[in-house]
């Protein structure tokens, strides 16, 4: 699906960079949970190490981690982070009802 160039508002992208710090830290205090699951979890010691270390390694791609911030990916960059459950569609409040409808219909 094809995304017109101008889906989204000024105010869009300046809220996206002001909430996704916010955002990230909640998805990462999230991960660190999960992490402190598994080193407190039932097993040896090198085995949760080193399913630790590969849960990071591939944490480490997620979007609620590292997000390269360009703002013609904002869209892309929004279907992300729901994608992988980093944020919900009730946390796209407050941004244009247009960036909103074209997120929600490629999630469709």
């Amino acid at each position: 699906m094809i995304v017109e160039k101008r889906r989204f508002t000024k105010q869009d992208w300046k809220l996206f960079k002001e909430k996704l710090p916010g955002w990230q830290e909640a998805y990462m205090d999230k991960l660190n949970c999960e992490y402190m699951e598994i080193l407190n979890g039932e097993g040896n010691p090198s085995d949760k190490f080193w399913h630790l270390e590969k849960r990071i390694k591939d944490d480490k791609r997620s979007s609620g981690v590292q997000l390269q911030l360009a703002r013609t990916d904002l869209v892309w960059n929004l279907i992300a982070l729901i994608n992988n459950e980093v944020i919900s569609l009730e946390d796209l409040d407050g941004f244009s009802d247009t960036l909103k409808e074209t997120v929600d219909r490629i999630l469709a």
